[in-house]
């Protein structure tokens, strides 16, 4: 998920086919380390971003245009005064840095023509935009990088720009074979790791995508290699720098349980076809991978006041359960008090007074005991005390039984929110969430507010087999659909002895077929506790035999007679309606 140079070899393709030749109508600085230009080229109008943001620097075409602020920053006022309305003459990338040059044709104040450049370089926090004259003079920067700062290079006006050699590492596209091999092959590393240490603009997934495509295994080390795995490797890695110098891209995203992985320039063929979307636009992959990562992102944020109830309340549950457990282990004791107490009415009469202890023959096991006695008490004192211990730790017993039952309940409640909080994807998801901790005392309302309106609906899949598979988001949905979406015959599916989802399969009255029995079962594992586990057990069964017990917090149930598959949590090539 590097924004590498290949990357932006493919950005720099598109631009040029949509851009050059365009004309520079709007300059915008929404962020403070953030353009926004309008750029209006063949009847048609373009709005490029350019990010040196130090946790996402991007550039791309967007379809968004952010607000600007009512005092345009001093960066961009410059940027208008020299260059608005200026013809966009060239875009370029010096060999696979991580570096744009736009040459920008325009007017000065005497109405001559010349030429300025805008660079921008995607480098991580030390992301720039930089503006030069056409004497590589910098004019002005985004930031400002002083000496103090970098005893590379300063970026300020007046200071000559050039591109600091900061690593060494060779250009691909012009490298020979016999380089390639000195290169790569006398590094003691995995193959993967000698491409992209070697070359500039190579990430570690396109890396590990030429040794997949070489038919090697990018773990091996270079000293393992063979004659023939040498020819392979130099074959796939040419191929790939043919495909950038002629510009032929295929962007895509890869999918890792709906969630996206990877995104390169290329198809990854080292993931299954099945988990890839391909995209005709880099720019479209960009703005949909950054923006499906930064609602991930935002949600996580949105989520962690409800956390922090969570987890302070699961903790405190928690030792109390300990507590009590091992008070409960005490109570263990009861009925060995109880013996000795009844042992002592019974054959007390032949102890001596001041004896420490009795012999007695324990008529429940037919074994010899010892009986420690207190010597300054009477033999039936004695039995009157160990009758006191037990009917002190019965009473415990009692109370603690009940107490553990609860707290426990409790702690698998809170467990399957804390789950809930895992699965949600939206805000309104959050929403419904809170208001179950809200009912259940964890959270106060605000005086005077009402209840929200619930707008989160259950997931919706469809089976390879053309069934219907409804899965919840939290108690409550699971709740709903266990007892009001599913019917009699229909099955329901839940993740074995751990916090999950309710998954409903409706079969409309037919039999359901194996394929859809397994998607249904790696839906329930997925949304599940053990989403990050190999395999789950989950337990299936006839939703009509599904009970809910009175009084159980919100989608807790019981079942009997299930049904059980150990499965995988991999949810890929399931269909998501909504």
């Amino acid at each position: 998920m590097a924004f590498d140079g290949i990357t932006i070899a493919n950005i720099v393709s598109e631009l040029n086919s949509v851009l050059l030749d365009g004309r520079l109508y709007k300059i915008a600085q929404p962020e403070p380390d953030e353009l926004l230009l309008t750029v209006k080229n063949n009847g048609s109008q373009y709005r490029l971003c350019l990010s040196a943001s130090a946790s996402l620097p991007l550039l791309h075409l967007t379809q968004e245009n952010k607000q600007s602020p009512m005092t345009a920053p001093n960066f961009c006022m410059l940027l208008r005064k020299h260059i608005q309305n200026g013809r966009i003459v060239s875009i370029t990338q010096p060999g696979l840095e991580r570096i744009v040059n736009f040459e920008i044709e325009h007017l000065d104040e005497l109405g001559d023509v010349c030429r300025k450049k805008l660079i921008i370089e995607i480098m991580g926090k030390h992301s720039n935009i930089i503006f030069c004259d056409q004497d590589h003079k910098i004019l002005d920067s985004i930031k400002h990088i002083s000496g103090l700062v970098s005893s590379v290079r300063e970026v300020l006006p007046g200071k000559p720009y050039f591109i600091p050699e900061t690593q060494e590492k060779a250009d691909p596209l012009s490298v020979t074979r016999e380089t390639f091999e000195q290169l790569v092959y006398s590094k003691p590393c995995d193959c993967f790791k000698a491409l992209y240490t070697s070359f500039t603009g190579l990430s570690p997934a396109i890396s590990h995508e030429i040794c997949h495509r070489a038919g090697g295994n990018a773990d091996a080390s270079t000293a393992a290699l063979t004659a023939s795995d040498k020819e392979a490797l130099w074959n796939a890695f040419s191929a790939m720098m043919e495909d950038i110098k002629v510009q032929r891209f295929a962007p895509c995203i890869v999918y890792e349980n709906g969630i996206p992985a990877e995104y390169a320039a290329f198809p990854l063929s080292s993931y299954a076809a099945a988990s890839r979307k391909d995209y005709d636009s880099i720019s479209a992959l960009l703005s949909d991978y950054y923006a499906e990562k930064s609602m991930i992102t935002r949600i996580r944020q949105r989520s962690a006041d409800l956390r922090r109830v969570v987890s302070t309340a699961l903790e405190r549950n928690i030792k109390k359960y300990d507590l009590q457990c091992r008070q409960m282990k005490d109570t263990e004791k009861k009925d060995k008090y109880k013996v000795y107490g009844e042992l002592l009415n019974t054959y007390g009469y032949g102890v001596a007074p001041g004896s420490k202890s009795m012999e007695a023959l324990n008529y429940y096991t037919g074994e010899m005991i010892t009986i420690p006695l207190d010597p300054q008490l009477s033999c039936q004192e004695n039995a009157k005390k160990y009758f006191e211990r037990y009917n002190k730790l019965k009473r415990t017993y009692e109370a603690l039984s009940k107490l553990t039952l609860e707290v426990k309940e409790e702690i698998d409640h809170l467990e399957s929110v804390s789950t809930a909080l895992d699965i949600a994807q939206k805000e309104d998801d959050l929403v419904q969430i809170k208001e179950e901790l809200i009912e259940s005392g964890y959270i106060k309302r605000k005086g005077g507010s009402k209840k929200v309106k619930i707008t989160s609906r259950p997931f919706h899949y469809v089976s390879s087999d053309g069934f219907h598979m409804y899965v919840g988001k939290n108690n409550y949905q699971n709740e709903e659909l266990t007892f009001k979406t599913a019917v009699g015959n229909d099955w329901w599916f839940h993740a074995k002895d751990m916090p999950g989802s309710h998954v409903i399969v409706k079969t409309n009255g037919e039999e359901l077929p194996d394929q859809t029995f397994e998607e249904a079962a790696r839906l329930a594992a997925f949304y599940s506790k053990g989403k990050g586990q190999e395999k789950v057990e989950i337990d299936y069964i006839e939703k009509k035999h599904v009970k809910k017990v009175a009084g159980a917090k919100p989608g807790f149930v019981i079942y009997h007679t299930n049904y059980s598959m150990i499965i995988n949590t991999d949810i890929s090539g399931i269909t998501l309606l909504d």
